[in-house]
């Protein structure tokens, strides 16, 4: 292997990866399966390409093309050299609206094309449902779709030329009439004209096998169409010239309702006369929430369009009324249309789990049907299931008859990938009594080619074979797919996993406490490489500022996958491969929320981190600001503020501190409050404590009680201006009898709750530094104290949402053994969900302003912020706040080496939102990291909404 690296590395310009973590990145696609590359290289042009081929091929290595690796029957997974398109050849070369054509390199994110045309009034017609980041190249490869398909065909409808290096090295340029065929081609063609025209079937998503029906006379001879959906195995694909399409005015989006999906196939098909843009299909056990959708238990949405908007209504409203449906809603705001969009995008993701919470696979995602068979096929399809013993929701799109589903295979267990392959083969069957296709949108790869013969016979089959000959005489692109392929059942991505459950710290409640089900999470549609976030979405903050896909919660989900299988990262907890590439994770928990299948990258870096460091020295800033809390109630206890305040004023001072800390030398250190939120309470002038409003426990976060205790003090205020009783939590831990002691009752104003000396603390710091040991027993300290509370119905409010949600989340996961932790993750409210839940007659302050800021990344994933913005529209607060990540979040853009991406996430939406705002706006920033990272960035003070409504309660109360 490293004379094949040193003469690739001699030949490219581009990047060659033979190192560990490379590899491991590039195992999976989206697929069910496996395999382990010698390499990866990122070619920077088509002379990169061939230099490639002619290197690999004196090796007789293959060679795997590469686009955004979401492909699902995985072609997109190799033995030999993965070239990787998406970090260089990536590039938009032209569009002219005038023939409306454009020309791509195969590594352009199909998103960035739309944008580029948009201007025009045009678009690409195929729009998968991974258009964020899946690739041209990859479109092509598979011949992709989309849900506008029905309007706007295939990948390979669009194709209009391709720039081509053969396995032979040559360079070709294909379009039709024969142009740039390779020598041998048309012969073969020629000899089986009969064959070629009656052994495809008809139907609009025939995607499995090589199209060489469009080799045909009558079809133009079109070698470029042809070559669409050979996934890689006849040439690699270096430009090409695509045609795009006008985009409707206005757009209307018409949400029909059915009894099931039966009722939704039966009619896709008679909705197709009306010229509609869409007609896809989903039914209720993918929707997590079924109230923003009409009444029904299945749903088809069908997108019209027109010059303008009352056209596009107008058309939606026709196909509502010839529709047999029990519910209906028409929307043509985009808002709302994107909104309605996103339910049925996620599908493939959501689909990857049973409403039980177990696990399904891909594997027949997508066969597709002559819609006028898709009730009937439908039927067939769930009779098989049943006698199967298995379940899945089928969805996907309806007017093409292409169906999507994830089926809850056993593919841990030999008995479970036996009955797996007897369901394949008798589905193939299933799919080609009616006509059908075994792949209608995403290839053939490893998991249908082998069943070709069911669908196109052996004769069609070898035909495959000579014409792959031809292309590729050495099969050295992508073997063992399409043809002589793999057996299906083969390179299963599970086999490496361990059988038993791994020791973890976390329960993980969700994937039956077992870590291997929890990083089995990450299917691979990626969601998280998405280059922008799309409004309030987190997901991922470090891939947006990197680039790299290392530093994308698929990456890392990878390299935890590759760390149990023990293959390729062999070091496991130790491995530093894994851990580099958690360093950049800001443990945001956007993932959380934001990826389709929640996967919580935040936790697994927390678990990593506990076993990485075990018995080793950690780092500084684990001991800096891991430990935070001790510091800062150090500094309260012997009152040294004011000292530590000054000292860190002076650079020499505040040097010595940031480099023994691991602090990162261009931050500069926060200041200490000189007086904590427990001491102004505890002295402040108590009004009367009434009787008539509900008690509600303020928790004193340490962010709130060391450094912004205004925070805090407004809170009270506003709280106690809403008719609400404050207290603190306890803070001596109360004995009872089964304790020992004699009983104690309780009183629950806020004096006697003050006295002692003990503080409760969500373990934040702990956590989010992998230091779960102290976590626990600060967490089992904390439920000490609040025990005596969990019996009251008083809730415990939060103001800091990183640690609102530690309690809500993490608490819970980690004293997964101790029934108190969820009764108090169940009392955790923000400070507007106790607002809004008890006092709900209460009528903020007018403040009458417009805000900017950020929703907090950890309120967005975990908390919500729903009622945040129905208290600030009471409020007169105008305007909505960012998504994305501030970047500070927490420690990490405190520590020593992470400074550069922290600005760079800061830069992405918060800081220009701020910057653009009009005079007057109130900054909101309801984090303290949020509020710091304004502060230090861009000179701006950000406010808590407690500080905003306090301020608006005008200066006497």
């Amino acid at each position: 292997m490293s004379e094949l690296e040193a003469e690739l590395r001699k030949a490219v310009r581009g990047e060659v990866g033979f190192d560990v973590t490379s590899r491991a990145l590039t195992t999976m696609d989206a697929s069910n399966y496996r395999r382990v590359p010698l390499g990866v290289v990122a070619p920077h042009d088509a002379d990169d390409v061939a230099a490639v081929l002619e290197v690999c091929r004196d090796h007789m290595v293959p060679v795997v093309a590469r686009g955004g690796g979401t492909s699902i029957a995985g072609q997109a997974t190799g033995t030999g050299i993965v070239l990787d398109f998406t970090r260089h050849m990536n590039g938009l070369v032209s569009l002219d609206p005038d023939t409306r054509t454009a020309v791509v390199q195969p590594g352009l994110v199909l998103d960035r094309l739309q944008e580029a045309a948009a201007p025009h009034g045009l678009r690409f017609g195929p729009d998968p449902s991974t258009h964020s980041r899946c690739t041209l190249g990859g479109m092509i490869g598979n011949n992709s779709c989309g849900s506008h398909s029905v309007a706007w065909g295939t990948t390979a409808d669009s194709v209009r030329e391709l720039e081509v290096v053969s396995g032979r090295g040559q360079r070709l340029r294909l379009g039709q009439d024969w142009a740039g065929a390779p020598q041998g081609l048309r012969e073969v063609v020629d000899g089986e004209l009969a064959r070629l025209r009656t052994g495809f079937p008809e139907l609009p998503r025939r995607i499995s096998g090589y199209a060489l029906d469009a080799l045909l006379p009558e079809n133009g001879a079109d070698v470029a169409r042809s070559f669409c959906g050979s996934e890689g195995t006849l040439g690699i694909v270096t430009e090409a010239v695509v045609r795009l399409v006008e985009a409707p005015r206005a757009r209307a989006l018409a949400v029909l309702g059915y009894g099931d999906e039966g009722a939704a196939a039966e009619a896709a098909a008679g909705l197709l006369p009306y010229g509609p843009l869409t007609v896809e299909g989903m039914a209720a056990d993918l929707v997590p929430s079924a109230h923003v959708l009409p009444r029904g238990g299945a749903w088809l949405f069908v997108e019209t369009g027109g010059e303008s908007q009352d056209e596009a209504r107008a058309r939606a409203e026709a196909i509502v009324r010839a529709a047999d449906v029990v519910g209906s809603t028409v929307v043509t705001d985009p808002g709302g249309q994107r909104a309605l969009w996103r339910i049925r995008e996620d599908a493939s993701g959501t689909a990857t789990r049973m409403p039980d919470g177990s696990e399904a696979w891909p594997g027949w995602e997508d066969c597709a049907v002559p819609p006028q068979r898709l009730g009937a096929y439908l039927r067939d399809f769930r009779a098989l299931l049943t006698a199967h013993g298995l379940r899945g929701t089928p969805y996907g799109h309806f007017g093409d008859g292409c169906i999507h589903v994830r089926i809850d295979f056993d593919l841990l267990t030999e008995p479970g990938v036996a009955a797996f392959r007897r369901f394949s083969e008798e589905l193939a069957e299933v799919v080609v009594a009616h006509g059908g296709s075994l792949s209608g949108e995403h290839g053939d790869g490893q998991a249908r080619a082998e069943l070709l013969p069911k669908m196109y016979g052996h004769d069609m089959v070898r035909l495959f074979e000579r014409a792959k000959g031809v292309w590729d005489p050495d099969d050295l692109l992508n073997p063992g797919m399409l043809v002589r392929p793999a057996p299906l059942d083969a390179d299963l991505r599970f086999s490496v996993l361990p059988r038993e459950p791994v020791d973890v710290a976390f329960g993980y409640p969700a994937d039956g406490g077992d870590f291997s089900a929890a990083v089995r999470r990450c299917v691979g549609v990626a969601k998280c490489r998405t280059t922008s976030a799309a409004g309030p979405a987190v997901m991922c903050p470090s891939f947006r500022a990197t680039g790299e896909e290392e530093h994308s919660t698929r990456g890392r989900a990878r390299l935890l996958h590759e760390m149990l299988a023990g293959e390729l990262v062999t070091d496991g907890w130790r491995s530093t491969e894994v851990r580099d590439a958690l360093d950049l994770c800001l443990a945001c928990k956007g993932c959380r929320s934001d990826c389709p299948v929640e996967v919580d990258m935040a936790t697994y870096k927390a678990e990593f981190l506990h076993h990485h460091y075990e018995g080793r020295r950690r780092p500084a800033a684990h001991h800096s600001m891991g430990r935070l809390p001790q510091w800062l109630r150090l500094v309260a206890r012997t009152r040294t503020a004011p000292l530590v305040n000054a000292l860190a004023a002076v650079p020499p001072f505040a040097w010595a501190a940031k480099r023994l800390g691991g602090i990162a030398p261009e931050r500069d250190i926060p200041r200490l409050a000189a007086r904590t939120f427990s001491r102004w309470w505890e002295r402040r002038e108590k009004a009367p404590v009434g009787t008539g409003g509900d008690l509600v426990l303020l928790w004193p976060d340490t962010f709130t009680e060391h450094l912004s205790p205004s925070v805090g003090q407004a809170a009270v205020r506003v709280l106690e201006a809403a008719g609400l009783r404050v207290a603190l939590p306890p803070t001596v831990r109360w004995r009872t009898p089964s304790g020992g002691g004699e009983e104690v009752t309780v009183a629950m104003d806020p004096v006697s709750l003050l006295r002692g000396r003990e503080r409760v603390c969500c373990g934040l710091t702990y956590i989010s530094t992998g230091q779960l040991d102290r976590a626990r027993a600060v967490l089992r300290r904390t439920l000490d104290l609040m025990e005596p509370v969990l019996g009251t119905a008083a809730p415990v409010v939060v103001l800091e949402p990183s640690c609102a949600a530690a309690l809500r989340s993490d608490l819970p996961e980690l004293l997964h053994d101790d029934p108190r932790a969820r009764r108090l993750a169940d009392r955790v409210l923000t400070f507007a969900e106790a607002l809004e839940r008890h006092a709900p007659d209460w009528t903020p302050p007018r403040v009458e302003r417009p805000v900017v800021g950020q929703t907090h990344c950890h309120q967005h994933a975990v908390l919500g912020d729903a009622p945040d913005g129905r208290l600030r529209e009471a409020a007169g607060l105008a305007g909505e706040l960012s998504g994305g990540c501030c970047g500070l979040a927490g420690n990490f853009g405190f520590e020593k080496g992470h400074y550069e991406v922290s600005v760079a996430c800061a830069e992405e939406q918060v800081l220009p939102a701020v910057r653009g705002a009009g005079e007057g706006a109130v900054v909101l920033a309801d984090g303290y990291s949020c509020r710091t990272q304004l502060e230090q960035l861009a000179g701006v003070r950000g406010r808590h909404l407690a500080e905003v409504l306090a301020e608006g309660l005008g200066a006497s109360g």
